[in-house]
């Protein structure tokens, strides 16, 4: 069954959608249009109705299958065609074989700068951010002459999809021949060094143990395993079910590494644990305790010694690598000494050298400080505070204190004017607006109230009690307390209403003068022709008040501010 239905990729819609902004999205076929499809399949089959044609003029066999005509949605295919299934042409292919040039370009050489070349060496290829050349003391741009070759720019056009993921594109193989070359060099020096040894001793034995390292490497079991050749079964090394999981043991995906395939952790998953503490250190614990140091400095002594000439080895020799071993210690020690004592005889300096432990030199000092019980110095000179990296005690605009060195209403400022603008210009002792307001207010929250008046004059007025009186019972005494009471009470609102209407008054009056000053203000001779009037007529001339003052000497230009222009 051949269908001519397109397969569209999704990319090509979204962007004809973009290009074709005025048109409507492709409706759904409807069942009309699904029923003509059907009948132009079948009259096709049947031969009343002409084949389908592709691009290239051919007739299309309606007989073929759908999976086989319709084309894939990336091949890009515009209407009905199998030129999907048909072998491509030459040109169409993707050219594996094709090498480009890598390197320098030899052919041709340049003298002169040119336009849009690397300012430090004069190549085209790149610009000076990106040279790998060192930087040059005179560089290409201004250079009179320069000797520069340009780089091959490998151009990654490719084709088709394997042309495109072709990972050893632009490989040559005979760059691999070097690598061969050099290996038969080092086989070729081992066979002239064992013909020189059978030539000056020809008893010697001369094994191929350091000529086949790859000897033994297929009988090497995988760590974690266990090979039992009898039984031919492989075992792993289970851990213990009652055991805690070594990937259990520190749950952060940051900490030590666990290998799942061989079940191995070498780092320490807890090392803020102290080692006493710790129950799983590691793997790598067992590598660096014990004995295991030792043998690792050994064997490098020895690795190092037989690079030098010295026939030793760790494990077929122990005793005489450990006394060779020794006998270098103690000659390095005395070589340390006699360069040591030899430049205190040159230069001088003994003295130097012959000072107490850190210990001693950081704890104890001749300097005596005595302190007092808060904390001040009363003999003795204190200890300088240690400074900080910035800049401190740095007065700027005429300012004698730091910004910061004031705070008033949750705000920071400078104590020396108490200005609350961190770049302004020091101009003397001024209060800021409304601090005098807050500093009265916080001081009458925080002063307790004044004590009442108590009434000594009734007291005074009465005569001196009898014993009769004093030998008077517990009761009266209680009846006379209560009645005392209630006239201090009685006092204290007294004393508050008389404050209140005082209070009152003096707000009457206030606002009394400062209408009648509004009224003055607003009164305007009629009888004054506005010809006629003299000049500064409609104001009364008084002095400045002292806000009046305040607030133009905050806002008035001084042209010695130093940060005048930024404002």
């Amino acid at each position: 069954m051949s269908s001519g239905a397109i397969r569209t990729p999704v990319s090509q819609i979204i962007h004809n959608k973009d290009d074709q902004d005025a048109e409507e999205e492709p409706k759904k076929k409807s069942r009309e249009d699904w029923r003509k499809a059907k009948e132009l399949e079948e009259a096709r089959k049947a031969g009343t109705a002409p084949a389908a044609v592709d691009e290239e003029g051919r007739d299309i066999n309606p007989h073929i299958p759908q999976y086989i005509s319709n084309a894939p949605w990336y091949y890009g295919s515009q209407g009905p065609t199998l030129k999907h299934q048909r072998p491509q042409h030459e040109d169409e292919r993707g050219h594996l074989d094709n090498r480009a040039p890598k390197g320098l370009d030899t052919t041709r050489l340049v003298t002169k700068f040119r336009k849009g070349a690397c300012e430090n060496c004069g190549a085209m290829s790149h610009k000076r951010k990106d040279c790998l050349e060192r930087p040059r003391k005179v560089q290409a741009k201004y250079a009179e002459s320069i000797v520069v070759h340009d780089e091959h720019i490998v151009n990654d056009a490719a084709i088709n999809y394997d042309e495109k993921r072709d990972r050893w594109s632009s490989y040559d193989p005979a760059n691999h021949r070097e690598i061969i070359e050099e290996y038969e060099k080092v086989e070729e020096a081992k066979r002239q060094l064992k013909a020189e040894k059978l030539k000056n001793d020809p008893d010697a034995e001369i094994s191929d143990e350091e000529g086949n390292e790859d000897k033994y490497v297929d009988e090497v079991d995988m760590p974690g395993t266990k090979v039992d050749s009898k039984q031919r079964i492989t075992v792993r090394n289970l851990r213990i079910r009652e055991d805690t999981a070594k990937y259990l043991r520190n749950l952060d995906p940051n900490s030590a590494y666990y290998d799942p395939k061989t079940r191995s952790m070498r780092d320490n998953p807890n090392p803020q644990v102290p080692a006493e503490e710790a129950e799983f250190a590691g793997e790598n614990f067992v590598r660096f305790s014990g004995d295991t140091t030792a043998q690792a400095t050994a064997q490098l002594f020895a690795w190092e010694a037989h690079g030098k000439g010295v026939d030793v080895h760790l494990l077929a020799e122990p005793t005489k690598l450990e006394l060779l071993q020794k006998e270098y210690e103690q000659k390095k020690e005395q070589f340390k000494s006699s360069t040591k004592t030899d430049i205190v005889e040159k230069y001088g300096g003994e003295e130097h050298l012959q000072v107490p432990s850190k210990s001693l030199l950081l704890a104890q000092t001749e300097e005596y400080v005595e302190y007092s019980r808060s904390g001040k110095v009363i003999k003795g000179i204190e200890k300088p505070k240690a400074r900080s990296i910035y800049e401190e005690d740095v007065y700027i605009n005429n300012h004698t204190t730091i910004w910061g060195s004031f705070w008033n209403a949750g705000r920071w400022g400078y104590k020396c004017c108490k200005s609350f603008i961190k770049n302004s210009y020091c101009v003397g002792m001024q209060e800021p607006e409304g601090y005098a307001e807050q500093q009265h207010s916080t001081t009458t929250m925080i002063a307790p109230p004044p004590p009442p008046p108590v009434e000594v004059a009734d007291a005074e007025k009465q005569p001196p009690v009898e014993s009769e009186v004093d030998s008077a019972p517990s009761s009266e005494d209680s009846s006379e307390d209560e009645e005392s009471v209630p006239q201090t009470k009685k006092s204290k609102k007294k004393s508050k209403k008389r404050e209140k209407k005082k209070k009152a008054k003096e707000q009457r009056k206030n606002k009394k003068k400062q209408k009648e000053v509004k009224e003055k203000e607003r009164e305007i001779p009629e009888e004054l022709d506005d010809r006629k009037r003299p000049y500064n007529s409609m104001y009364d001339v008084k002095a400045p008040t002292e806000e009046e003052i305040e607030e133009w000497k905050r806002k008035r230009t001084r042209t010695e501010d130093p940060m005048l222009q930024f404002i």
